[in-house]
């Protein structure tokens, strides 16, 4: 007897509840029970939760979680090859640019790679001290024979960052004029900021090759993408409302107040999200690589798998090395949007 075979006798549903029952495959608690010599469906032990499972016990027309479980399985393979039609022809670019950037990167000879990386990063800090560290943490990574993987680390977080600002902005955009549309997308960024990062991983191996770059890319952009439209709509609505009662005084469109005063005023918010989003872009392109992703995550995950310490200690401090040299570079930028405002 089951724990609450009376509650279902109470209510009088025992006759539905054995209806068409069927003798289904015993538990592992059952078979255990069995082995001792006991029976197994009596009923022993505190009163479990109600359960689907304790449920099931007592009434078969109770669904078991593995029956959940399966349903849920059974329908995502069902939609699998439909959803594939319309996901692979809108994805495959992100394929083409992934591997264009990683060609590109690691073609360009490092002469003028790094270089070109360092006078990028005096252009948007101008910053002394940062440049220099850029310039010493790149030719620390090239004394340890990093530089190539490194580079293609770096490659894929330019192309997953850009994206997640040309698509992450807008979004923030119009959630911040539109209380509805912000109303709904919260769930949704809560769901995509909170998912276990492993999780991203599963439904895309069954939609996409391991072999296809848009794989690990759609699996970064998901996750890193959430703090640019956050602070994008946090800093539009955090605009001083007098400001915006003066530019309708003067007649500016809608348009002419997003370009020349809200998101001038909301950069600093902008670029904190853009910072953010390029840390988590390289915390999910370490996880990526054990689908593939390139870089100095395959290193760390050769550490791991094979025990060898020193590998996964060093390709960890050129991670650490690379989110410095970002982080810094991305924070000189906004303290300079800082200063601008500051001095207007």
């Amino acid at each position: 007897m089951a724990h609450y075979d009376g509650v279902f006798n109470t209510l009088g549903l025992r006759d539905w509840c054995d209806a068409g029952k069927e003798d289904g495959p015993m538990t592992m608690a059952q078979l255990l029970a069995q082995a001792k010599g006991a029976d197994p469906d009596e009923t022993t032990g505190p009163l479990p939760f109600p359960s689907l499972d304790s449920l099931h016990d007592a009434c078969s027309r109770i669904p078991q979680t593995r029956e959940m479980t399966a349903g849920l399985e059974r329908f995502f393979l069902d939609i699998k090859n439909s959803l594939k039609v319309v996901l692979d022809p809108i994805t495959q670019p992100l394929s083409w640019m992934l591997d264009g950037a990683l060609w590109l990167f690691t073609t360009i000879p490092w002469w003028v790679l790094i270089p070109m990386l360092i006078a990028l990063t005096w252009y948007v800090s101008r910053s002394r001290a940062v440049t220099i560290f850029v310039a010493l943490a790149f030719v620390f990574l090239g004394a340890i024979d990093h530089l190539e993987v490194a580079i293609q680390t770096l490659a894929i977080i330019f192309v997953c960052t850009g994206l997640c600002v040309i698509f992450g902005v807008p979004i923030g955009i119009a959630m911040s004029k539109n209380d509805t549309l912000q109303k709904g997308t919260i769930p949704v960024l809560d769901l995509l900021q909170t998912l276990p990062t492993f999780v991203y991983l599963i439904p895309l191996i069954f939609l996409f090759s391991v072999t296809e770059s848009k794989l690990y890319g759609i699996a970064i952009i998901l996750y890193a993408i959430v703090p640019v439209i956050r602070l994008t709509d946090l800093g539009i609505r955090l605009v001083d409302k007098d400001v915006i009662e003066a530019a309708d005084a003067f007649g500016m469109t809608s348009r002419q107040k997003l370009f020349k005063v809200e998101i001038p005023l909301a950069l600093p918010n902008i670029m904190a999200g853009v910072n953010q989003t390029i840390m988590m872009s390289l915390a999910m392109v370490v996880i990526a690589s054990l689908v593939s992703a390139p870089g100095l995550g395959v290193l760390v995950l050769r550490g791991i798998r094979n025990l060898e310490i020193g590998v996964g200690l060093i390709a960890g401090l050129g991670i650490v090395l690379l989110a410095v040299m970002l982080d810094r570079a991305s924070k000189a930028a906004l303290n300079r949007v800082d200063v601008s405002r500051s001095t207007r």
